[in-house]
């Protein structure tokens, strides 16, 4: 179980007690935050703290794939969005030997955070787009590129060879393992909003990223 955080110290302790039951370890990869958080981390027991470069999510995710000890590695966010009860159906299918990666599938589950505001609006209709242009060059039928809830086989994650340093590194992750033929599937997974602090995720100022990740790794 790997926990990407920043600046999450109001958070990551409920959600490492959450993830306990479903995790045969819990790696917590911090990304220099300016809180508690790493403290907060350290101090739970069985938890293991592994410090980043400071480049971003693409980077925590990408270190947590070599700290690892075991063959399936679940990415969950600290911002309580997630519900940790849906961990053995990310898993399940990997360990039936039926898929290499498993995304979280908001537009299956619903979300409460994709609607409401301009930038979540933006957010959506540039998500599906994207969306789109996926499941016409490789032609499947998925619905969601760029959820952080997902599960992948270890080995998988390393053999992808993934470069992003920043939250685009979901979509790299997919477009990626499409190219190489790895099996892809979704399960329906709920997003609430987040339960504490606020988002680092700015659409107006990383739209470019994930327009440019897109265009890179579709062609």
């Amino acid at each position: 179980m790997v926990i990407p955080a920043k600046d999450e110290e109001g958070q990551i302790a409920e959600i490492i007690g959450q993830v306990r039951a479903h995790a045969d370890e819990i790696l917590v990869v911090d990304g220099h935050s300016t809180d508690s958080t790493r403290r907060i981390a350290e101090r739970e027991e069985g938890v293991r703290v592994v410090l980043d470069a400071g480049l971003g999510k693409g980077e925590a995710l990408r270190r947590s794939l070599t700290e690892a000890r075991h063959e399936v590695v679940v990415f969950i966010d600290a911002d309580g969005s997630h519900d940790p009860q849906d961990i053995p159906r990310l898993v399940e299918p990997i360990r039936r030997g039926e898929a290499d990666l498993v995304i979280g599938s908001r537009t299956r589950g619903g979300s409460d955070e994709l609607h409401g505001t301009g930038e979540q609006l933006l957010r959506y209709l540039g998500s599906q787009l994207i969306m789109l242009g996926i499941n016409y060059r490789w032609r499947v039928r998925l619905t969601d590129s760029q959820n952080g809830f997902r599960a992948i086989r270890r080995d998988v994650g390393i053999a992808l060879h993934l470069r992003s340093n920043l939250t685009t590194i979901e979509q790299e992750m997919l477009m990626r393992a499409l190219k190489l033929g790895y099996r892809v599937v979704e399960v329906p997974t709920h997003e609430f909003e987040r339960k504490w602090g606020t988002s680092k995720v700015s659409v107006w100022r990383l739209w470019w990223a994930y327009l440019w990740s897109f265009l890179r790794n579709i062609f």
